[in-house]
Formats: C-alpha cells, sequence, structure tokens
C-alpha cells in the first residue's frame, strides 16, 4: 500500500504542477520518475512517453498509467492515473467556478502569458535532456531529419490546406518505428553474420 500512496502523492504532485500538458511534464517525470524514485530509466521514460503519445488519451495519463503499472501491477496503474489527473479535476473545477468573472483582467491574461512562456522553456530543457538519450548515432540522426522533414512540411502544407494536411502524431511515430526497423535492421542483420 506504501508504494501506491507514493505513486498517487508523487502523480498527483506532477499533475498539479505541470502547467501546458504532456510535454511540459517531462523535466518533471524525469526528475521525480527516474532521478527520485528510480521507477523507469531515462530510455524507458522515454518509451513510455512515445508510447502514450501514440495512444488514445491523455499524453500525461497514459504515461502515468505505463509506469503505475510496470511498478505495482493494475493497482499502480490506477493509482498513478488516478494521482495525475485528480489536481486537474480540482482545479479545473475551481476554474470553471471563478475564471468567467475573472478572465477578462489584465493580471489574469498577464499571468497565463508568462506561464506560457515557461511552458516553452521547459519543454525546451526536457527536448534536450531526451536528444542526449535518443540521437545517439547516423541512424538515429537520420530518422530525426526524416520525421523533422516530414512534420516541417506538412506544417507548411496545413498552413495552406488544414484539411489536407493534418496529420496525427501516430504517421511520426511509425515512419519513425519503420526508419528505426530499416536503418537498424541491416546493421543487426551484417553484426549477426559476422
Amino acid at each position: 500500500m506504501r508504494v501506491l500512496w507514493d505513486m498517487f502523492l508523487t502523480f498527483a504532485r506532477i499533475g498539479g504542477l505541470t502547467f501546458g500538458g504532456g510535454y511540459a511534464m517531462l523535466p518533471m517525470l524525469q526528475r521525480e520518475v527516474v532521478e527520485k524514485h528510480h521507477w523507469a530509466t531515462e530510455e524507458e521514460l522515454a518509451d513510455y512517453y512515445a508510447i502514450g503519445q501514440c495512444t488514445p488519451g491523455v499524453i500525461a495519463v497514459n504515461t502515468a498509467t505505463f509506469i503505475g503499472y510496470r511498478q505495482a501491477g493494475i493497482m499502480g496503474g490506477i493509482f498513478a492515473t488516478l494521482g495525475v489527473i485528480f489536481p486537474s479535476l480540482v482545479i479545473i473545477t475551481v476554474i470553471a467556478a471563478f475564471l468567467t468573472n475573472f478572465a477578462d483582467l489584465k493580471v489574469i491574461q498577464y499571468a497565463f502569458e508568462g506561464i506560457r512562456v515557461c511552458v516553452c522553456v521547459l519543454i525546451f530543457n526536457a527536448v534536450q535532456k531526451l536528444w542526449k538519450k535518443s540521437v545517439i548515432d547516423q541512424p538515429t540522426m537520420a530518422i530525426f531529419l526524416l520525421v523533422f522533414l516530414v512534420s516541417a512540411g506538412l506544417a507548411v502544407g496545413q498552413s495552406f490546406y488544414p484539411e489536407l494536411f493534418s496529420v496525427s502524431p501516430i504517421v511520426y511515430v511509425v515512419i519513425a518505428g519503420t526508419a528505426g526497423v530499416v536503418l537498424h535492421g541491416g546493421k543487426g542483420k551484417r553484426e549477426a553474420e559476422k
């Protein structure tokens, strides 16, 4: 029960202090899950995050569920998931009750502008950490460039024809997975032949 309670509190802290969605939670996830509790390695966290992004639902919830399940089975997945959504439920309920009264205040608008900038910095820091662990050789650099160019091209197309160029993140994950098999598959075959 102690592990389940730790999971609930840890993910409640992550859910309550992460503004800006799933990407913004990466630095906090890395600190809490990898460095503090050792529930996953950085590579495993990146894998959970990637899977959480391409499965239906919210990235933060999916990632919490994967980590909780890995540590304590079904109950771990439930407690981690409840932990990450509980603060949002409370905060959204309070905001919904009062925001319409305060949304037009300049101080509230300025606060949200500041929070958005902070979220960009947090995402950038998380990307740097993931980059160091993920782009480790020429094949992974080629995969990065391939997915980046495809997504940039589609983003440009989407600005002109949003309906035609709107692409699910699953497509990028499939492209990257296929490229990984193709680029590393030949390498593994050559090493097996030696």
